[in-house]
This record gives C-alpha cells, structure tokens and sequence, in this order.
C-alpha cells in the first residue's frame, strides 16, 4: 500500500528531486509559497511530474510555484523581506496586504451564502436555484494544490474561509429549499475526509428522505493528486460501499473530477480508481480551466477529451481562468480560448462532445463565450448564460464590443450602443 505524504512550504527542499533546481529555483518557491499556498503530493512527484524537463512540465507547474505568479512588485517586495531576515510579523503583515489585492473572493462568492433563520451559514453557497453547494470542515485543504485555484483564499486567509460541520442544518436547509435537487459537497477537496465523515453527510441526506434532493455530487481533485483514496486507503472500499449505498437508493451520485491535462489519466492508479468509482453506480464528470503554460492547446483537449470517454468518464466543463490568485500568469484571451475550445471540439465524435465552455464562472453566472461574429458591421462577441443568478437569463444570448485582449467579462463592453448587459441593473439589485 502506498502511504500518502505531503510536501509544503515548510519542508519542500526535503523532496528527492529539488536538487535539480538551482538557488535562484528554490528561493523563487519560497517567495511565491509565502503569498499563495504550496501543497504537492507524493504521487505528484513520483508518478505525473516529468523531472528531466520540470522546468516546462504541466504538472510541475500546477503545483510549484512559478515567478510569474505574482507581479514584480509583489515579489521583490516578499523577496526583500525574506532576504533582510524580517521579522514574521511584518512579513504577514506585507503578504495579508498583497493576497487582499489579488481578488481572494472571486465571483460574489460572499452573495451567494444564505441566510437563514436569521443564521449566516458559512458552509454553504445557494448561487443558483437547483444547486446548493456545500463545504464540510474536514474537507478544506486538498491533497496537493493547484497554482491557479480560485479558493486558495481557503487555505490562506482563515478570516474568508468557507465550512461548516453541521449535517443536521444542512438538512433542515435542504428541507425548506425544495427547489434544490443538487447538492455538491466541494472544498478544499472532500475527498481528503475519512470515509467516517462522508458517511456523517451522506447519510444525513439519505435519512431525511428529501424528495427534492435527486443527485449528489462531490466536487475533488483526488484523482489526480491522490487516486489511491478510491482504491488502497485504508477506508477506500467502505467509501465505496457508501458510494453503491447512495445509487441503491436512487440517488445519482456525480464526481466532478479535475483534469488538467491528459497525462494525468495515464497512470494505473488513475484508471483503477475511475473503475472502482463507476463500479458503484457512480458518474465521474471532468472539468478543467483553460490555462497557458498548461493546457493551452486543442490537441491536448482533444486527447483529454477522448481518453475520459474512453475510461467511462464525461467530459463536462472547460472554463477561464477566474479572475484571482495568478490569473495574468495563466490567462488565455477570451478570443483564444473560444478558438482553442472549437478546434479541439472538431476533432473529437459526438460521443464527446457532451463538454461546455469556454465559460467564464463569473458573478452573475456561467457565461459562455458562443464565438466571435459580425453583425451590421460590427465585430462582436456571441455570449449566452449556461447558468445564472436569474434562471430565466439562462440561454439567453447577447453581444459585446470585440476586445482582443479581454480575458473576463469585466474586460467587455455591451454592443450595438447598449449602455449596459441586460443582466446588470438586475444583478445590482440582487447584491443591495
């Protein structure tokens, strides 16, 4: 059995293969750790990350801190501090103030916590109408983290942290939110609790027997940092005996897996805990940000996309990079993106061709860049809502003002003379 272990800011120079970093290499990890949290796994250096080219591997990248990941500002700021030997004080002091600048919340995650019975629930975020997501507190670290995660404010800034233990308020949410059929148990990753504390919520759910409630999804990143927790972990078989015991009561029960890259599904470890989950009943759906220096090509979708379907797993998102932590350092044009998502989507079958994207999980919703167009002359952006604050700005499309170097929706502009997008006047009301 293989043991799971973690390397961090603290002890990262211990792993085997740093000694082919240089000085500059490791201070560079440390200086850019300090702002935005470091976690990589075992399984990540021994089986994913290619160590003869690390400095260009996708997986090196997606977890080690690059130099790039924060402005020179930023960074010779922490890089001063550290080299003069600061105290620890006015070193967080300094990165507190520079994670504020980096939009740690992005999207209004802060609207979308209910309140209820006069209660702010932390754990829980009600954005869209069928959907309620919700965070247990033994699930908010993750197994290893990713440089361009859009919660890295949860592993490091307490004061914004999402979680809640409570399965019972969860449940009495639940009951007086019939409108909910989807419950996603997300992070951190959920896959890091013992399968004790899966059982805690699962179960809460089951027992209450809520019409509504018609599907379970678990939102984690383990197959890909850590896929021995579906197979080997000591809990593994009884989480999957609580996964074949959510099918058998009618429930669909949904992973929403995280692949960045297609070499992330070639290990047997990966392929083996994909079929251990589909053995209980369970769907696996992946999805993925968009992201340069990672996966910024349509060849790589294409095989991505097709490898998933061929293990049994559903191709289901591909979004843009949210507008937080490192985004200049990953961020793909919006007319890029739509360009990469079209090429690749030519080259795979219908079989395929159940993803979305490129889709932008913004404020007011998922928008989805539709493509680049012309109308009466003018050059555009086709835009249209997969979901939204509203559900009945959902599929509706508009346009904006062609800009080749937006990256977010905050970058457009409305089209045809429009003052502003249809959904703001109404967007602003909900947020008052």
């Amino acid at each position: 059995m293989i043991k799971y272990r973690s390397y961090s800011l603290s002890n990262f120079r211990s792993i085997p293969q740093i000694d082919l970093l240089s000085e500059e290499q490791k201070f560079t990890i440390e200086v850019v750790g300090t702002v935005l949290p470091f976690k990589v796994s075992n399984y990540v250096i021994d089986e994913l990350i290619d160590w003869d080219h690390f400095e260009h591997d996708p997986f090196f990248i997606l977890t080690f801190p690059q130099r790039g990941m924060l402005s020179d500002e930023h960074f010779h700021e922490v890089a001063d501090l550290l080299k003069s030997g600061a105290e620890n004080d006015a070193i967080k002091r300094a990165v507190e103030r520079i994670r504020l600048q980096l939009n740690p919340n992005p999207a209004g995650q802060e609207h979308n916590v209910p309140v209820f019975h006069g209660e702010r629930l932390s754990g829980i975020q009600h954005k869209y109408r069928e959907t309620m997501l919700f965070f247990p507190s033994q699930g908010q670290t993750c197994h290893a983290y990713c440089t361009f995660c859009f919660r890295w404010s949860q592993f490091a800034l307490q004061d914004t942290k999402f979680a809640m233990k409570e399965a019972d308020l969860m449940v009495k949410y639940l009951r007086e939110h019939p409108e909910i059929s989807d419950v996603l148990f997300t992070g951190g990753d959920p896959a890091v609790m013992k399968t004790k504390f899966f059982r805690h919520y699962l179960e809460a759910i089951l027992d209450a027997d809520l019409p509504g409630v018609k599907t379970i999804r678990i939102g984690t990143k383990a197959l890909t940092y850590w896929p021995y927790r579906f197979t080997t972990d000591d809990d593994a078989e009884e989480l999957m005996d609580l996964f074949r015991k959510v099918t058998d009561n009618g429930i669909s029960l949904s992973i929403m897996a995280h692949f960045n890259h297609p070499r992330a599904l070639e290990t047997r470890a990966v392929q083996d805990a994909i079929a251990n989950i589909l053995s209980t009943g369970a769907q696996i759906r992946s999805q993925s940000p968009l992201m340069r220096h990672i996966n910024d090509r349509p060849c790589l979708w294409s095989k991505m996309w097709r490898r998933q379907v061929d293990l049994g797993v559903i191709p289901y998102y591909m979004f843009v990079a949210r507008d937080t932590g490192a985004q200049d350092y990953f961020a793909v044009t919006l007319e890029n993106a739509w360009k990469i998502f079209r090429k690749a989507y030519q080259q795979v079958s219908g079989i395929c061709r159940t993803v979305r994207g490129p889709s932008m999980s913004s404020e007011p919703g998922k928008i989805r860049i539709v493509g680049v167009s012309e109308i009466n002359g003018e050059k555009v952006f086709v835009l249209n809502f997969i979901q939204g604050r509203n559900p009945d700005w959902t599929n509706r499309p508009f346009f904006a003002k062609y800009d080749p170097d937006a990256i977010w929706i905050s970058d457009l502009k409305p089209a045809f003379g429009e003052d502003a997008f249809f959904f703001e006047e109404e967007l602003v009301s909900m947020s008052d």
